[in-house]
């Protein structure tokens, strides 16, 4: 069967070339080479954050990776989503959907998250060598971070997990 795809393929193309020489009076280079035998290349999800480099340089957060159930979200435009305080910097929306989600990123200095109205998140934080996790109610402001020891350290912002 494959033999016979090949002449039947090999045969098509010499007619197309023929024609072409016929109506053109020019020579004409066709491939012949099967592309069944090829196959598609592979698609591989690394789960990284799209347009991070940019990101980065404009707002200053490390988005690493995730599940694209959080996203990176203007705060004006809608309510409802999961927000976060942070010292020296605007506050930064993330939207959430799905039945849960997930995003590793850097944001330093954050102080406070307001959950998102739809489900409850948990995230991590870093200060120094220490983690850190806190739990987040929905639609609700939780104070995270620097603010809930004595010393006052920053704390990194290092992922994000959300549940319904």
């Amino acid at each position: 069967m494959k033999h016979s795809l090949r002449v039947l393929s090999v045969g098509c193309t010499a007619l197309v070339a023929a024609a072409l020489l016929a109506t053109t009076g020019k020579e004409t280079t066709i491939s012949t080479k099967p592309i069944a035998d090829e196959g598609p290349g592979y698609a591989i999800e690394t789960f990284e954050y799209p347009l991070a480099d940019k990101i980065l340089a404009e707002k200053n957060i490390r988005l690493k990776r995730g599940d694209g159930n959080i996203t990176l979200a203007d705060c004006a435009s809608e309510t409802g989503l999961l927000v976060v305080f942070a010292r020296k910097r605007d506050e930064i929306c993330f939207k959430v959907t799905g039945s849960s989600g997930w995003l590793t990123l850097e944001m330093p200095a954050v102080y406070g998250i307001r959950g998102s109205a739809t489900q409850t998140a948990q995230v991590d934080m870093t200060v120094g060598t220490e983690a850190k996790s806190f739990d987040v109610a929905k639609d609700v402001f939780t104070p995270v971070g620097e603010v809930t020891e004595n010393e006052g350290r920053d704390h990194t912002l290092v992922e994000i997990r959300t549940a319904k």
